[in-house]
């Protein structure tokens, strides 16, 4: 007599239900959706795998203590900064994300922004509004020199992406490196502030971690030349805020493009709204038509490797808060 299916249990937001596509698993898996930490901690016993939808909950850590049977979870984002809860970190339960699903929607974004800068879209809309003709000259997009905080996964795609159209591209990482495929150079972290002055545009790209939390603050600012943009799709915290508006306002740098925030939503009355040359989106860089699909297609591939005991897709490195390099 077969065992009883290996229970699944997915942590979303409330009111979203189980992702779509996951319907799939049902005739494979006892599928259990929690969203608080009442509804997790019934689910938990006896689950074997958890899949994390919701990573602006604290129901995981409140829930821990009834995870005793869990053998892999997985969350759909690339970032994983908010299951690194230290009860996760300091487990034997590998862990591992949705690190190939963003990437190239995140790269035509991060270009977007570019050009919009470029070619002043936000200046155009504005005259438009105001019914006045005013011809102007605009910057060139190729020649323009791009420095991408952060050179895994996304920052290659954003590299690859701008380099295209004759962008030239320079990447962060922990470490220098050379003899790269997609930047022209790979600079160590540590080496920041020195690098700042010669870019035009700035783009974070890196994971959410010790490292990188509370990095781009007022003397990163004031390094970066004042008609350089900064572009964040990484994490709100790796900015302090503050520190930005005082940058903006100052005209320390010239204009943000912002996808993420420290605090999200961000709230009405806070100051980016209203400044001028910022552009601001709703944590929605890489979220095009499809996606959730397109995650549940992800997991449930993953689903199968690790029923056939294989290796899993997209193993995240726990001590260092991010997917290791393929």
């Amino acid at each position: 007599m077969a065992g009883a299916p290996p229970r699944i249990v997915v942590l979303t937001a409330p009111g979203e239900g189980l992702p779509q596509g996951m319907e799939a698993l049902q005739d494979d898996a006892d599928l259990r959706v929690a969203e608080d930490t009442a509804s997790l901690e019934a689910a938990l016993p006896g689950a074997s795998v958890l899949c994390v939808t919701d990573f602006r909950t604290d129901a995981l850590a409140e829930a821990w203590p009834a995870a005793d049977s869990l053998e892999w979870i997985h969350a759909t984002s690339a970032g994983v900064d908010a299951l690194m809860i230290p009860a996760v970190r300091d487990s034997d339960i590998p862990v591992t994300n949705a690190r190939g699903i963003f990437d190239r929607c995140i790269a035509e974004y991060v270009l977007g922004q570019i050009i919009a800068f470029c070619k002043d879209f936000a200046g155009n809309w504005q005259l438009q509004q105001a019914h006045e003709w005013r011809h102007r000259e605009t910057e060139p997009v190729a020649g323009q020199r791009l420095l991408v905080v952060g050179s895994g996964a996304i920052g290659r795609r954003i590299a690859r992406t701008c380099s295209a159209i004759g962008i030239e591209c320079d990447g962060v990482g922990r470490r220098a490196r050379g003899g790269d495929d997609d930047f022209g150079a790979i600079y160590a972290q540590a080496d920041l502030l020195s690098l700042l002055p010669d870019y035009d545009f700035v783009v974070i790209a890196a994971p959410l971690t010790e490292a990188t939390r509370g990095l781009f603050g007022a003397a990163e600012f004031k390094a970066m030349a004042e008609h350089a943009r900064l572009i964040n799709i990484g994490r709100g915290p790796i900015v302090q805020t503050d520190a930005l508006v005082a940058a903006l306002e100052d005209g320390a740098i010239d204009g943000a493009a912002l996808d993420v925030f420290e605090h999200e939503p961000l709230p009405a009355d806070h100051p980016l709204w209203d400044l001028p040359n910022v552009h601001l989106s709703a944590h929605m860089a890489g979220d095009f038509i499809g996606w959730k699909t397109a995650l549940s297609e992800q997991f449930i591939d993953n689903f199968r490797r690790w029923q056939r005991g294989e290796a899993l897709n997209n193993p995240v490195d726990k001590a260092q808060g991010f997917a290791a390099s393929s």
